[in-house]
């Protein structure tokens, strides 16, 4: 049923009405009669008894005919609420789409028949039979679940083995795809080459798994990458072969793209993390793309990862995996370290001829040059590179870490940070004239004094990505200046001269590339208080520094001291060294994926009341507390990986006992969350 409580996150039998008998099948939608009320849930199985001991009621309606759930994206829902100390119903909220009655009413172009309408049908004779709503890990008697025809749902049927393309410059690119060609299930992680159109890759990598007479699902961070991806797919496998997820779509699309996956309509599924649930026959293969990126967790409840939902389908479905990026996270390189999936990369030799050259401005060797590099936002080694890449007339990448004006400013006397009166959040300034005002609360402080030293002139304590615009025009007059960032992401940009000024996640691909990128304010995302602070300016860094042209047209000055992990990283391009040097330290220090981690949030007492109902495993160790957002406070929970399970249940059993019992205050759980401090 689709009730989100712990207590009540179990199946639960009742009887089908003869009536209904017709339209009750495992996967769709239907209404009961719980605790006095009429909810939501799933019919998850018929059988012909139960054994339930006591009186069963009757279902009350069939909402839909629509056998919507599939019986392993079931099983997946509740393998990823089991792993997330999460509730069934809540997994399948975000798995299933809210149903829109008008799209399931369409025609089909397939030439199969419409189901029959819940409503009209006529009553069988037939004696009440019973329906299992919750998990139920039987399977469905004699129902057939959409499209189930293996034959039906063969795309291809025989194909000539893809063209391997630019897996080709991979030693075990071009085997990757003869495997998905045959029906196997490879499993790999792939660190991708500067200037590599990864869409095209990826798109390869599904022909090949369609060739084979599988299916695919691939995910990505945003709909610009889902934009890029869906014209390759285009391009390689023709028009009406797949379908986009997403959550931007709107009722309508996203759920008549669903209803063509679900039907066997589509042997491909793209899209953001909407898609990592998508219902494909015959799944072959699941990909990801920059599984770095935190668009890919969940916000919502039991907040799950689309890498750990993707990699439990590969375990459930046997289908092989692609996890691909310019980075590599500390996640994939577990996965090569223990023997789960194997490495694609290009030699040395190819990565030399293929990267930019970069350069930091913070070594010995630049500070003899320019003693002001150490210090200066705007280095003559990064302004020289500019400057030469404009007057060849290509076009330069500016990479800010943070978007506005000012989003900091302090007392231009004492340095003191400027702070609302009323809620003590920062002070920014909207533009060159504007007034400031609060980032939290949005009161505008037009007569601001620093309670310090009674100062009222103000300083820039962090320069935004317009003011960067704004100082680079002023440097650079005549040159044309674009900005990406939250307002307006820029798609593409011409080949000429000209400054593109972004935030991180939003540059452009200019056309033949840029040549020069700047990266901006390292220490903005260096010093952040954050496990994945290293990882995260790496990852930022390599997706800029992609997009520059090859030595020596092309070149990166990063705005950083040479001997830091991340920028030496950078420099080699060599995403594989910090990420397994990061797992190392990780292990080290006990911190995921080396170990598994739970964060218990909410108000003092709450906290200390479901902790105090957990039975937790023996080898448990509990951190904290640590102040957390409005007023709360967290505690942290470290089991083994090995214990992972134990603990998930554990937290999931005391979550049930604070459910039943109605307490008041609101706990959330959540599993290796992306930010633990």
């Amino acid at each position: 049923m689709d009730v989100g409580l712990a207590h009540l996150d179990r199946p639960f039998d009742y009887l089908v009405p003869a009536e209904l008998d017709e339209v009750a099948v495992p996967g769709t939608r239907v209404k009961v009669r719980f605790a006095g009320q009429l909810v939501d849930g799933w019919l998850l199985s018929r059988a012909d008894d139960s054994g339930h001991t006591g009186r069963l009621a009757y279902l009350e309606k069939v909402v839909s005919p629509e056998p919507v759930l599939a019986p392993e994206i079931a099983r997946l829902a509740r393998a990823v609420a089991d792993r997330y100390a999460g509730s069934l119903a809540d997994v399948l909220r975000l798995a299933v789409p809210p149903r829109h009655a008008r799209v399931e009413k369409e025609p089909r172009d397939d030439g199969t028949p419409d189901p029959p309408d819940a409503d009209t049908l006529d009553p069988p004779a037939a004696a009440p039979a019973t329906a299992r709503l919750g998990h139920s890990a039987s399977a469905p008697e004699t129902v057939r679940l959409g499209n189930s025809d293996p034959a039906a749902v063969d795309p291809v049927g025989a194909a000539d083995p893809v063209d391997p393309r630019g897996w080709r410059d991979y030693p075990t690119g071009p085997a990757l795809l003869r495997a998905l060609t045959d029906g196997r299930a490879p499993r790999a992680v792939w660190s991708a080459l500067p200037g590599e159109d990864w869409a095209a890759r990826y798109a390869d990598a599904v022909a090949a798994t369609v060739a084979g007479g599988r299916g695919a699902v691939v995910v990505v961070p945003d709909a610009r990458d889902l934009d890029r991806l869906d014209a390759a797919l285009t391009g390689v496998l023709g028009p009406g072969r797949h379908v986009s997820l997403s959550a931007a779509l709107g009722p309508a699309r996203r759920y008549r793209a669903f209803l063509a996956a679900r039907r066997g309509r589509v042997p491909v599924v793209i899209g953001t993390r909407a898609a990592m649930f998508a219902p494909v026959d015959r799944l072959g293969l699941v990909a990801i793309w920059d599984d770095g990126d935190d668009l890919h967790s969940e916000p919502r409840s039991p907040y799950p990862h689309a890498r750990d939902v993707l990699l439990t389908r590969v375990q459930l479905a046997e289908a092989g995996a692609l996890v691909g990026g310019y980075a590599r996270t500390a996640e994939a390189q577990l996965l090569l370290e223990t023997g789960w999936a194997r490495e694609v990369v290009a030699d040395r030799a190819t990565v030399r001829a293929r990267i930019p050259a970069i350069a930091p401005t913070g070594d010995d060797p630049q500070l003899a040059r320019d003693p002001g590099a150490a210090t200066a936002r705007l280095p003559s080694l990064a302004w020289t590179a500019a400057r030469d890449a404009l007057r060849q007339e290509l076009p330069v990448l500016v990479q800010v870490p943070r978007r506005g004006y000012l989003p900091s400013i302090s007392c231009a006397e004492c340095r003191t940070p400027a702070r609302c009166e009323h809620c003590s959040g920062p002070l920014a300034l909207p533009s060159a004239g504007g007034t400031p005002a609060c980032r939290w609360c949005a009161r505008v402080a037009a007569a601001y004094a620093c309670p310090q030293c009674g100062g009222r002139r103000l300083r820039a304590a962090v320069t935004g990505a317009r003011r960067t615009a704004e100082e680079l025009g002023r440097a650079f007059p005549g040159v044309p200046v674009r900005t990406s960032g939250r307002e307006e992401v820029l798609t593409d940009v011409p080949g000429g001269a000209a400054l593109v000024v972004t935030t991180p996640g939003a540059e452009p691909v200019a056309a033949g590339g840029y040549g020069a990128v700047l990266l901006l304010d390292s220490w903005a995302l260096l010093t952040r208080a954050d496990l994945r602070a290293g990882e995260e300016a790496l990852r930022r860094w390599l997706a800029a520094a992609a997009l520059a042209r090859p030595a020596p047209a092309g070149r990166v000055v990063v705005v950083a001291d040479g001997a830091l992990a991340p920028v030496q990283a950078l420099l080699r391009w060599d995403a594989a060294w910090f990420a397994g040097r990061e797992l190392a330290e990780r292990r080290e220090l006990g911190f995921p994926p080396a170990v598994r981690m739970a964060s218990v949030t909410g108000a003092a007492e709450a906290v200390a009341d479901l902790l105090a109902a957990t039975r937790l495993p023996d080898d448990a160790e509990v951190l904290g507390p640590v102040p957390a957002e409005e007023g709360r406070e967290r505690m942290l929970v470290r089991v083994p990986r090995a214990r992972a399970a134990a603990l998930a249940e554990a937290l999931h059993s005391a979550a049930g006992v604070r459910a039943a019992r109605k307490a008041a205050d609101p706990v959330r759980l959540q599993v290796d969350p992306l930010s633990l401090f």
